[in-house]
């Protein structure tokens, strides 16, 4: 911008002030309206709030809740479990040997002896016939006789609960067996759940993942329509920021003006001038 001023005075009282000249440079009119009008349009958008979206964190899925649900569940397995123990418990006490016994080992004793008590009268009918009826040779066969009877009852009674105590010792072994195969039922049945559990909440919490990422991509969506009106202003910024300038000038010229002062004393000598010349007249 240059300005230039300049002034003189007027004859008859007359005066005038300098004259000033203005010279502006700008933009040509066409490029300078449109950089405003971006201008305005920048200025009303950073007026209008933006909208953020808030952060959403995904529920957990229906296999976690279900591994929720079933971590929460007691007992699985206790009852095989508790039957087990009881089981393993009265197995340890011993069966009862009673029992097994034959229920006719009566009548395998009562049998060997009603022989011996046959062979012993016919022992003694011999010595009557003999004639040595109650002779010393007579005891001897009887007590023999006596004997070797009471020995096979005996040896019937321990053969039978000799069969017994095995019968007994077997169903121990079977019920130690089952006791045993109900406690790793009941164990199997727990370590199931939990692998059940853990694949539920493994794969739930990748179905989670997944519905966290499409809620982060959504917010990240709607962040970017919300800023695009200004990445689209920034954009026509650099448009017009990169475009080739012109400039064109502009001249102001102030005209110079009158001193009232001097006009009213140029009036005043004028008027007194015409008065005079009247006089001489």
């Amino acid at each position: 911008m240059s300005i230039f001023g300049g002034g003189g005075g007027g004859g008859g009282g007359g005066g005038a002030s300098s004259g000033t000249q203005v010279t502006i440079a700008r933009e040509a009119p066409e490029v300078e309206s449109r950089k405003l009008a971006l201008y305005d349009e920048a200025a009303k958008l950073a007026q209008t709030p933006i909208s953020v979206p808030s952060y959403q964190v995904a529920a957990p899925s229906a296999l976690q809740q279900a591994g929720f649900q079933a971590a929460g569940t007691s007992g699985l397995g206790q009852q095989a479990l508790g039957q087990g123990i009881t089981a393993t418990q009265a197995a340890m006490a011993g069966p009862n040997i009673n029992q097994f016994l034959n229920p006719y080992q009566q009548y395998v004793t009562g049998e060997i002896a009603r022989q011996g008590q046959m062979q012993q009268n016919q022992l003694a009918a011999q010595a009557v016939q003999a004639g040595a009826f109650g002779g010393g040779r007579e005891a001897v066969q009887q007590a023999e006789l006596q004997r070797a009877t009471q020995a096979n009852i005996g040896q019937a009674m321990a053969s039978g609960f000799q069969n017994a105590a095995q019968l007994a010792s077997q169903q121990q072994q079977l019920q130690l067996g089952g006791a045993q195969q109900l406690a790793g039922l009941g164990a199997q049945q727990q370590a199931m759940q939990q692998a059940d559990i853990s694949s539920m909440l493994q794969a739930g919490g990748i179905q989670q993942q997944l519905a966290q990422q499409a809620l982060d991509a959504q917010r990240q969506t709607q962040l970017a329509q919300a800023y695009e009106p200004y990445q689209r202003t920034e954009f026509l910024k650099g448009i017009m920021t990169n475009l080739p300038t012109t400039q064109s000038a502009v001249t102001a010229t102030t005209a110079p003006g009158s001193n009232p002062l001097a006009q009213a004393a140029g009036a005043g000598i004028g008027a007194y001038a015409a008065y005079n010349l009247a006089q001489r007249k």
